[in-house]
């Protein structure tokens, strides 16, 4: 069953619910209220008659009250105390014959019906008399009403018949369940036609993600106003429409990243590789190769080939990066971590100096290989573009709540243009291609994945020619 149908039948059973509990209730009060509107003029044409026939104390003036004139449709009755008939109005012969004294003991329900009988009284009937039912000729019924004149030892019955208001209500019964039952047809279809005009929103999202699916390509968007106003106080289905537009968004610079990033590694791995074999092939197919030939060609096999574990390890913490794989980390001396990669760094330098500038204590939660491993890729970087005759400065300072790693060339800088990307992965300006052609280009994306794992930032400040400077920030493990 699809969903606009589901809607559409919850929209008309809840309506039709609705509508049935109000029609009830209709019909109870409007039912209820006819019948208690003759209960109150038979009470109150007896309970009239009653004070006369008190009055009237002579036998042929308490017969002559019984005659007085009483609404249509209205008979009147005395009954001695064993409940012989002594005296009735002119209009009492469809009346069957009856006997107050059972109808006072029955003490007979209402005329009305169960279902009228749930709708509260409007105005109750005060009386000291008894309410009946009786049915006469042709199925007739006819509503009585009996009070006890108690002076006399007399029973006074008051009646009237009920066929025009019994069919009343039959008909107003038959025209509110043909309206309820037009009703919640209606509202089941109208709940379906609204139902699908508020399913639009789905259904572009549906073709929209069906297409996607088909052709492969995150470059399809759902078109404005599909879902709608796009402006503010946007529905739920309309802020669902934007939110996946921003996700196709998301997901094709993702998908593009990822075919950048695919084909930047298939070139770096290929270098490596192709070098690799031409060497292997020559040292393979001349064996007459003079000594110092063959010696350079092992050297080169060997450089490439250190090159390719290199890439292949940065592809690999990338990889665990991008699977969100979490470090293990704990309380870290950081000047300690600082000076061990000094050290290490110092193997690198081919005449350049290293230097220590300020030089802080400062304790951060993280993993000292991999803050090593940080250090080690902003130093390798500052020795590489900076002359051997520069200087390579390394300070920790501490700056309220953070600690601050500083790394500073002298270097030949990165022009304006490239800085911005200096941190997308295989991103090497020219500058750098050309003084380091066996880099990769994954130093500093990994670096700045290493910072953000500690809750921390890098950030370069770099101008051609004046060198190059690396802050790291770190929050301090309190």
């Amino acid at each position: 069953m699809s969903l606009r149908l589901r809607l559409g039948l919850w929209y008309g059973a809840l309506t039709g619910l609705v509508v049935l509990v109000v029609s009830v209730f209709t019909y109870a009060a409007h039912t209820r209220g006819h019948y208690d509107d003759l209960d109150h003029v038979l009470a109150g044409v007896a309970n009239h008659i009653a004070g006369e026939y008190r009055l009237a104390l002579p036998e042929p003036v308490r017969v002559a009250a019984l005659a007085e004139p009483v609404p249509p449709g209205v008979v009147m009755r005395a009954y001695d105390a064993a409940g012989r008939l002594i005296a009735a109005s002119p209009n009492t012969a469809q009346l069957p014959a009856l006997d107050p004294r059972a109808i006072v003991s029955q003490r007979g329900g209402p005329a009305y019906d169960r279902l009228a009988g749930l709708a509260p009284a409007l105005d109750g009937v005060a009386s000291d008399g008894v309410f009946g039912v009786a049915q006469g000729a042709g199925a007739t019924r006819w509503r009585v009403y009996v009070t006890r004149v108690a002076e006399l030892d007399h029973y006074l019955l008051a009646a009237a018949p009920l066929d025009r208001i019994d069919a009343s209500i039959a008909r107003f019964r038959r025209l509110i369940l043909g309206y309820s039952v037009a009703g919640a047809l209606i509202a089941l279809v109208a709940g379906w036609l609204l139902a699908g005009r508020a399913l639009r929103p789905v259904r572009m999202l549906t073709e929209t993600a069906g297409a996607i699916a088909r052709s492969r390509s995150f470059r399809r968007r759902v078109p404005a106003g599909a879902a709608g106003d796009t402006r503010e106080g946007r529905d739920e289905l309309q802020q669902l429409a934007a939110t996946f537009n921003e996700m196709l968004a998301s997901l094709e610079q993702t998908y593009q990243a990822e075919q950048r990033f695919v084909s930047d590694a298939s070139h770096e791995l290929r270098a490596p590789l192709t070098a690799i074999q031409a060497n292997l092939d020559l040292l393979e197919h001349r064996p007459d190769m003079p000594p110092d030939a063959r010696q350079e060609a092992v050297h080169e096999a060997a450089r490439e080939a250190r090159r390719l574990a290199q890439l292949v390890a940065d592809l690999l913490a990338l990889a665990r990066a991008d699977a969100g794989v979490p470090l293990h980390k704990y309380r870290v001396e950081l000047d300690r971590v600082l000076l061990e990669a000094l050290g290490q760094a110092r193997h690198l330098a081919r005449g350049q100096r290293l230097e220590v500038g300020t030089l802080q204590p400062a304790i951060i939660h993280g993993e000292p290989d991999r803050l090593k491993q940080l250090l080690l890729v902003l130093l390798d970087n500052a020795l590489k573009y900076t002359p051997p005759d520069g200087t390579v400065t390394l300070g920790l300072t501490r700056n309220g709540a953070a600690a601050e790693l500083v790394v500073q060339d002298t270097g030949v800088g990165i022009p304006p243009e490239d800085l911005p990307r200096v941190f997308e992965r295989f991103y090497r300006a020219d500058p750098a291609r050309a003084r380091d052609p066996g880099g990769t280009g994954l130093g500093l994306p990994i670096a700045r994945w290493i910072a953000e794992q500690h809750g921390g930032a890098i950030t370069l400040s770099s101008a051609p020619g004046r060198g190059t400077t690396a802050r790291v920030r770190f929050p301090l493990d309190t």
